[in-house]
């Protein structure tokens, strides 16, 4: 019989999946802050709240996909928030990106309340969310994991329960580490080749054949060659994620330098303004640091001299 599942966050990746779970055929129940992005499922028939706390009057399942920590917690225990409607026994699946301490504090307090709490943050941007092939990295109870499987599998291919509570967040923090990494790393790729006088889309293409390969390079390759950067994930949510990696990193007294580097990489494209480009828009900041810009095609601004 399908669940009711009550839904927060229709963003970027959140309104495709709330679309894949309609279309699975759960009976959806929305609240939104934004009004203007509930028009699309409400015309498919999912039921409208006038607040998280009415929201989850109605349903046993709740999934949240929203900013940072403190709108999780705003939407858990404010005054309209959901713990003052939800009955005990309610599993909230938090999908959102947030601190792996904040998601172990939620877990205890809704726990004085008896209810349950997964954090399951999630990977493959809004191109995943369309086609339900997320990586879906999962912490809480494993009686609660089982319990949610059924729906986390309409959303994700790659399904992982890693632990108790928080360690979900811990890989989503190990994600964005390597993410971040990988998008200097590539950025750096096409601008020594751009500088060198060879063609950064054809050095694309060779090393897409070869051990480099990877989804960074062809995905958000592409976009640093054609410098189009309408988000899938936005630079102000991954400039996020990355100040939560350091602050993780601080908590453990671990040095990460090199995410420290992505992490000025991404203050610069904030402090510009760039906050709501894709987050290969990192680029832009290399361009400017070098000189080099992979979209003027101006031949004579690069093959430097190469010493032999």
């Amino acid at each position: 019989m399908p669940t009711p599942i009550g839904f927060i966050g229709l963003g970027i990746m959140g309104q495709p999946m709330a679309l894949n779970l309609h279309r699975a055929g759960h009976p959806l129940h929305l609240y939104a802050r934004r009004p203007e992005t509930l028009t699309l499922l409400s015309e498919q028939g999912a039921t409208i709240h006038s607040s998280p706390k009415e929201l989850a009057t109605q349903v046993d399942l709740i999934i949240t996909l929203v900013s940072d920590g403190p709108d999780v917690e705003s939407l858990l225990f404010g005054p309209e928030g959901i713990c003052q409607g939800a009955h005990p026994g309610t599993l909230i699946i938090d999908m959102s990106t947030i601190a792996a301490s904040t998601s172990r504090q939620i877990a205890m307090r809704l726990a004085e309340q008896q209810l349950h709490f997964l954090d399951a943050p999630v990977s493959g941007g809004q191109t995943g969310a369309i086609a339900g092939n997320l990586s879906i990295m999962v912490g809480g109870e494993p009686a609660q994991f089982a319990r949610a499987l059924p729906i986390l599998n309409i959303l994700g291919q790659q399904i992982t329960h890693l632990g108790p509570s928080g360690s979900g967040q811990i890989a989503k923090t190990c994600n964005q580490i390597l993410v971040s990494q990988m998008l200097v790393a590539v950025g750096e790729t096409l601008l020594l080749a751009k500088a060198a006088g060879v063609d950064p889309a054809a050095v694309r293409q060779a090393l897409l054949g070869g051990f480099a390969n990877s989804r960074i390079l062809d995905i958000h390759g592409q976009r640093m060659l054609d410098h189009q950067f309408q988000p899938g994930f936005k630079t102000k949510l991954h400039h996020k994620d990355i100040r939560i990696a350091l602050q993780t990193a601080a908590e453990l007294g671990l040095a990460l330098p090199g995410t420290a580097l992505a992490a000025q990489y991404f203050n610069a494209l904030m402090g510009t303004g760039k906050g709501e480009l894709d987050s290969s828009a990192l680029v832009l900041a290399q361009e400017q640091l070098s000189d080099v810009h992979l979209n003027d095609q101006s031949p004579h601004n690069y093959q430097r001299s190469i010493t032999p």
